[in-house]
């Protein structure tokens, strides 16, 4: 750039001193300093601009490396849920084939002799039926969906209300 010391400075003034003369060097200085105003006005708005586009770049930049990753993450999530499920299908196949295996010697077996003790397994429902594993597996995941609810209330014995006087 332009090196203006202030010896340059004071000798271009005085040259403009002797070429304007004294009555149109006050408004030649006004009209320097206006121009000298627009062009560092003009300088500041382009530098904005450009810095204003870096940093919408920046941040394009920064949303498809945000993208990427979130990419990434899901990708490892389905890989997990898969392998969950995997496992949990083998799991349910070691742990049903028992049941099957009994649930088949069960009904291979043929009608059980009677007891003399009465006929108690008469009474009991079909063995198989009752180790064999549920088809469907609950969506809910309910543990206790097979548990008899609790009774009702009325059949609960009637509580007493304490008493709250000497009687």
């Amino acid at each position: 750039m332009i090196e203006l010391s202030f010896a340059k400075l004071l000798l271009l003034a005085l040259v403009a001193l002797i070429v304007l003369g004294p009555e149109k060097l006050p408004g030649a200085a006004r009209t320097a300093g206006a121009l000298l105003r627009r062009v560092r006005q003009g300088w500041d708005s382009v530098r904005a601009e450009v810095e204003r586009e870096l940093e919408v770049e920046e941040i394009r930049r920064a949303a498809r490396e945000a993208a990427a990753q979130a990419e990434a993450a899901q990708a490892q999530v389905r890989e997990a849920v898969h392998g969950v499920r995997e496992a949990a299908e083998r799991t349910r196949a070691e742990v049903s084939a028992p049941f099957a295996e009994a649930a088949e010697a069960l009904s291979g077996a043929g009608p059980a002799p009677a007891d003399a003790g009465g006929g108690r397994d008469a009474a009991k429902p079909d063995a198989a039926a009752a180790i064999a594993p549920p088809d469907e597996p609950d969506p809910t995941g309910d543990l206790f969906a097979d548990a008899p609810a609790a009774p009702p209330a009325s059949a609960a014995a009637p509580r007493k209300e304490p008493t709250h006087g000497g009687a």
